[in-house]
Formats: structure tokens, sequence, C-alpha cells
């Protein structure tokens, strides 16, 4: 969802580019995402695992710089099954590392989360302050995060780091909240509200996000983590009257469900040090959510077999 928006980013705004695309297309992975960019002779895909050091390495040879979006996403997946999260959050960057290390990668860029720094009540978290993961999906993270630090630190490989909050926009994957909750609503279908829907997320456009990401690729200073935060936290039930108003539909829709185990109550970002580089958000949230609801009503065909 946020690499392929983001490859189509680089190949309009560098055409000189060469990008290679790695992808084991698990689930949450759709071919038709990049469709439109098959022919484009700067653009080579390539289906595989980044578990797979023999892959990896005889693509590390003919690049100079990795950025790795991989990675397993859903929290709710995660506390069902955690081996599939540790063995691609983790070993997968591990691997990319080594490869990178031995091939004398000039950037690597680590795509991570805020969820890391778990939840909090007041303030905000940046980019020193402690890591305390609460899920399987974000130690998994967050070990990746150190496994970076680490080899920048022994090694001296080229590293990079940012932590977005909250994506949403065209294209996401039907599981995760926002899209979920448009296409059930779509279905005349209930939506499934955590707990008492206080919960708090800070939400940020992807188109944004990946306008972060090449910020800090191109302008980010060597072995620094940089938060990317959509300044635009809101109460989950806030989010869902909003999708709620924009299909026409009343809070009789609203399903109130047993709250997910160890769900964090807010995330909060500080992201005043990206904005050093120049990176702002351009992205409103009623308009970036207006947007996407009319995506998905106009293009049924691509998320209702995911459904």
């Amino acid at each position: 969802f946020i690499g392929s928006n983001f490859i189509r980013l680089i190949l309009k705004k560098y055409p000189d580019y060469q990008i290679t695309n790695l992808d084991a297309v698990t689930y949450a992975g759709n071919p038709e995402n990049l469709r439109d960019i098959e022919k484009n002779k700067n653009y080579k895909f390539v289906k595989g695992d980044i578990c797979d050091s023999e892959i990896v390495n005889s693509l590390a040879k003919e690049n100079d710089a990795i950025i790795n979006f991989a990675a397993e996403t859903h929290v709710d997946k995660s506390i069902l099954e955690s081996g599939s999260f540790v063995r691609t959050d983790v070993l997968g960057t591990h691997t990319l590392l080594e490869a990178a290390k031995k091939h004398k990668i000039k950037k690597f860029l680590q795509i991570s989360t805020d969820e890391v720094y778990g939840s909090t009540e007041k303030g905000s978290f940046n980019e020193n302050s402690l890591l305390e993961p609460n899920s399987p999906y974000s130690a998994s993270k967050a070990g990746a995060d150190m496994i970076v630090r680490a080899y920048n630190k022994t090694f001296g490989v080229p590293t990079l780091i940012t932590r977005s909050s909250n994506n949403y926009g065209p294209c996401q994957h039907t599981e995760k909240f926002i899209p979920l909750f448009i296409t059930n609503l779509l279905q005349n279908k209930k939506v499934p509200l955590y707990g008492d829907g206080l919960n708090v997320r800070d939400w940020l456009f992807v188109m944004d996000n990946c306008e972060a990401i090449d910020t800090v690729f191109h302008k980010g200073i060597i072995g620094e983590i940089y938060n990317i935060g959509g300044d635009c936290e809101k109460k989950n039930i806030d989010v869902v009257k909003n999708i709620l108003k924009l299909t026409n539909k009343g809070e009789e829709f609203i399903e109130y469900v047993k709250d997910r185990l160890a769900h964090d109550r807010r995330y909060s970002l500080d992201s005043s040090k990206i904005k050093e580089l120049g990176w702002k958000q351009s992205t409103d949230f009623n308009q970036g959510l207006k947007q996407t609801v009319e995506w998905y009503k106009n293009n049924e065909q691509w998320w209702k077999s995911l459904k």
C-alpha cells in the first residue's frame, strides 16, 4: 500500500532512477496497485522473500540503496500468530542488512511505525523516546529498528529509520481500520468498533507519508531516526462518525465489540525533526477521508475479492 504509492511517486519525480521491487506478494499484496507502471523501463519486479538471502544478495549487487517497506503489519493477526511477524519483520530486515553490509550499499532506509513507542496518555513521542511496544507486531518492528541501529553503529552501514503514524488512503487492504469500515458500510454491514471507541490515533494521508519518506531518503542524516506524524489525532469513534456521514449511514451501524488485547490507548508523534528538513503534510484529514471513501465507492472490483 505505502510501498506501491512510493514507487509511483519516485518514478514520477526522478525519471532517471531505476527501481527493483522485491515483493513476496502475500495476501496483503496486490499486483494491480502497480499495473500501470509495469512497462516502465526503469521498473523491475521480482517476486521473492526478503528472508531469502540468495535473492536479496543477487539484487543488492545491482542496486546502490535499499528501502525496506516489507513487513507483516496487521496487529490482530500478530496476536493470533506472531511467528510470521518475527520472521519477516526481524529476520527479513537482518537479511537485508547483511546484504547491505556485504555489497556496500550507499543508503539503507528502514520503514517503521509509531507503535514501537507504545501508548501515552499525554505528550508526544520524539525520536529519543523509550521503545515500549505492546503487541507482537510492534515488538517485531522495534526489534528490526534495533538491528538497523546496531548495523549502523557496529558496521557503519549507512542507515536511516522513519516512524510513521497511521496511514490511510486509496488501495489500502480492507483489513485495516478505515478501509474495513468503509467497505463494510458500502455493503450495508455493521462496523466492529473495539472497546469504548475512545482510542486515539494520529492520521496521515499516504501520499504525505511517501513525500516524507522521500525527504528523509534524500535529506536525512545517516544514522538518524525521523518521526512522520500527521498532526491529526482523532478518537476512533469520531473517525467512524465521519465515515458514516460520507457513506450516508446512521450510528445504528456501529457494533461495539470486545476490546483488543493490549490495545494501545493513544499514539502521538512529535514530527518537528523531519519538518526541519523541509517536509510538511499537505492533505487535510476531511479532504483525504472524502477522497478515500470515493475511491472505494468507485473501485468495488479491487476490494470485493479481498472481503
